[in-house]
């Protein structure tokens, strides 16, 4: 309660000079859609008491699955989607109280054009309306030494345009999910077409994690001089039912693990703000975690006027231009 009002009150200052909180949700989503739904509302819930006006959420926040088969077997279409539907009936209600919060969740959808799904990152505003989508360009197909082999190709089709930058209750926001980090033209252009935020929701692994998790939020916010978001899955995943762990056993158990460490960089390359690796734990063994943000414009314009990178880019020598 003392710290629901703390917050409140931080967040009626921070009104007054022009800063919008934000809340970044970390969870470890399993391959159950209702039961992910229900960790998604509580932050919702959460970030709502604390008078944020945006959450942000992970890549795949609907479902992980053990497999590129068993994703293709449990996508769901948005509008029969038991992840998606009761998190706008919450949103609506919120709003209905005056407590208004837009959400940016990572989701997977099913494919018209392939036998593949989306990995898609939605934009619900306070209504629980989808006013924006984005579609992953970049796909992971990696084969780790030691580690896990990955090929998000076998059951994901790669998105094929550049989402331009929207409007937001923090600014103008541009999309990408996870692996496209790793591909600054991405950055550079959502920059160059107007950006102040740059979201990465992400499910990475924990080697990479590890390695290049803060390198590359940090690196893109230099290189834009804009707010990085980085929504992130986190622990181990639970991808089977009851029924199947008891029939396969331990060493049948599939397992996937996720970094976490959910984040946001300011425009200098500074973590503002950062999840711990332990979060609060439901009686399903669910964790999830919020960290906070102040989404301040006026640093963002200062960071750029001072070190004017956009007026001193050379697409006379490199022959093309973001």
């Amino acid at each position: 309660m003392v710290l629901s009002l703390f917050y409140h009150l931080l967040h009626l200052f921070n009104q007054s000079i022009k800063m919008v909180l934000i809340a970044v949700g970390q969870i470890c989503s399993s391959a159950f859609l209702a039961e992910n739904a229900k960790s998604v509302i509580r932050l919702i819930n959460r970030a709502s008491n604390l008078g944020c006006k945006v959450l942000f959420l992970p890549e795949a926040s609907d479902y992980i699955a053990k497999n590129s088969n068993h994703s293709k077997q449990i996508v769901q279409s948005i509008d029969e989607s038991h992840f998606i539907k009761p998190i706008q009936k919450q949103l609506k209600h919120l709003n209905s109280l005056g407590k208004s919060l837009c959400i940016s969740v990572g989701v997977h959808e099913p494919s018209l054009n392939s036998d593949r799904v989306k990995n898609t990152l939605l934009w619900l505003n306070e209504n629980g309306e989808i006013e924006q989508r984005y579609q992953k360009l970049h796909l992971f197909d990696v084969e780790i030494s030691n580690g896990p082999i990955l090929k998000e190709s076998l059951s994901v089709e790669p998105g094929m345009e550049v989402l331009p930058p929207f409007d937001s209750p923090i600014g103008k926001i541009g999309a990408g999910i996870c692996y496209d980090i790793r591909f600054p033209e991405l950055s550079l252009r959502l920059r160059s077409l107007g950006a102040e935020i740059l979201l990465f929701p992400s499910a990475f692994t924990m080697k990479t994690g590890a390695a290049h998790w803060e390198l590359l939020a940090r690196s893109r916010a230099l290189d834009t001089q804009c707010f990085v978001i980085m929504a992130a899955q986190s622990g181990k995943h639970r991808t089977q039912t009851d029924e199947e762990l008891a029939l396969v056993g331990k060493e049948g158990t599939i397992v996937r693990e996720s970094y976490g460490h959910s984040m946001v960089v300011d425009p200098w390359g500074t973590v503002i703000s950062q999840c711990t690796d332990i979060g609060s734990s439901d009686s399903s063994g669910s964790k999830e975690d919020l960290c906070l943000a102040d989404i301040d414009l006026d640093k963002l314009k200062t960071v750029r006027r001072d070190m004017p990178l956009w007026s001193q880019r050379r697409p006379d020598v490199f022959g093309y231009d973001v």
